[in-house]
């Protein structure tokens, strides 16, 4: 294959908005960095020296989102900003924040990739990197039947299936390789969570910052005018309803598949922790980013150690 050169963004670009989990806002700034610097965030509220490089070694939680740590600075729910930076190719950023969880914005990697493609990204230097890998990965979890396998490639490529045993969602499937236009096709997927999954979030101190604009809320068993009435109020807004879908008629979907599409940008995302574009073919079966996780780690473990 050509290889070509690393790439960061023209200008910055800044946002604020809360967080989905803590509830808390946070301002962004996402900066162009030098060559070989990857993707890296800075905690400036922790203090000038507070770096968290995006790395797989450097996760340190994936309970619904993922969150990576060095000393004692940690960013949470980084998942959708770096799958923006990996989809639209850039190699180098630095990302000052000033709390600990990611704006969710709408639940989609639409503004960031927006934002990165309207400033401009530009060619550095040094050669582009990539993860080159020794041999066949594939992690598993024997629970649940999930897994992902990465095969040694020429050309990267990622296609994942979904299953979560919906009548409303079915059997979902999604591809991202040079055929797919990421900004347009990927980035603008929301997150969701399933309507009996929200009591359980609240009472965990979980989607704080969930709302009816950033969230597709599937309904899969039948729910009451109270428990509908409940979310409302949940969610702060006068009314909510269940279309004939069996989604909460909060949004309108983008794609019939987008909630297919967006394990694959959450799974872009956390692929992007190994530290470079993975020459690989990447099939993916009920990821999540436990898993996600699991294969940047093993991947960086068998090219890097």
């Amino acid at each position: 294959m050509t290889f070509i050169k690393q790439k960061t963004i023209i200008g910055e670009h800044q946002f604020s908005g809360k967080g989905l989990h803590t509830g808390q806002v946070a301002n962004i700034v996402i900066k162009p960095a030098p060559e070989g610097t990857g993707i890296v965030f800075h905690r400036v509220d922790l203090g000038p020296a507070a770096f968290v490089r995006a790395l797989a070694e450097n996760v340190s939680s994936t309970a619904r989102s993922t969150t990576i740590s060095e000393g004692d600075a940690s960013v949470s729910t980084i998942e959708h900003l770096m799958s923006a930076l990996s989809g639209l190719g850039i190699d180098n950023a630095l990302v000052e924040i000033d709390n600990v969880e990611v704006p969710i914005l709408d639940g989609s990697a639409r503004f960031y990739a927006e934002a990165f493609l309207k400033g401009g990204i530009v060619e550095q230097n040094a050669p582009k990197t990539y993860v080159t890998l020794p041999h066949e990965i594939e992690v598993k979890d024997e629970r649940t039947g999930s897994y992902i396998k990465a095969t040694p490639a020429d050309v990267p490529s990622i296609s994942l299936t979904v299953d979560f045993n919906s009548k409303i969602l079915g059997v979902q499937s999604a591809v991202w390789d040079a055929g797919v236009d990421y900004a347009s096709q990927i980035a603008p997927c929301r997150t969701f969570v399933f309507f009996h999954e929200i009591e359980f979030l609240f009472k965990n101190n979980l989607v704080k910052g969930g709302d009816v604009d950033n969230a597709i809320v599937i309904v899969e068993h039948p729910v009451s005018d109270e428990q509908v009435t409940t979310l409302a109020s949940l969610f702060n807004v006068p009314k909510l309803a269940v279309n004939e879908s069996g989604y909460l008629n909060n949004l309108t979907l983008r794609f019939p598949d987008e909630c297919g599409r967006h394990k694959l940008l959450d799974l872009i995302g956390d692929l992007a922790l190994s530290g470079g574009r993975v020459l690989a073919k990447v099939e993916a079966f009920k990821p999540g980013h436990h898993l996600n996780t699991l294969m940047a780690k093993a991947i960086r473990e068998a090219v890097f150690e």
